[in-house]
């Protein structure tokens, strides 16, 4: 787990770097209507739900913002901008993953593949509602 706080620190500096070599400053933080709605998925119940819930949201988040960042890193011209997003979407794979597995590993009542279809599956009903406005997530 510290390899992956180390490596959101490394992409944090290089967005960092970035946003000040192009004169660009941070936007306002806003809140998640993808996130808000994922989370409302939760059912709850005891502690090992509740974890795997979180995980799976979790898992869930990464997943999507790998293959956006996989998009970008196929189609921008930039080639330093490419590289900068595939590494990021090499990391989010890795976190997907990783959240995935420590839903497996601390579930010992629980059917987490069915419980990650169920997630699917009520993603899709949300990703419905969105139409096709550009996110990072959702």
């Amino acid at each position: 787990m510290a390899d992956v706080a180390i490596e959101e620190m490394e992409h944090f500096a290089m967005v960092h770097k970035l946003i000040i070599e192009r004169n660009l400053t941070f936007g306002k933080e806003r809140r998640d209507p993808y996130v808000k709605d994922l989370m409302a998925f939760r059912v709850g119940g005891s502690p090992e739900q509740q974890f795997v819930d979180h995980m799976l949201v979790s898992a869930m988040i990464e997943a999507r913002s790998c293959e956006r960042f996989r998009i970008l890193s196929e189609e921008l011209s930039d080639p330093e901008l490419r590289k900068f997003y595939r590494s990021l979407m090499e990391s989010e794979a890795r976190h997907y993953t990783t959240f995935i597995g420590l839903a497996k590993k601390y579930s010992s009542t629980m059917d987490v593949d069915k419980r990650w279809a169920d997630f699917l599956d009520y993603e899709a009903e949300i990703m419905a509602n969105y139409g096709k406005s550009e996110t990072i997530h959702g």
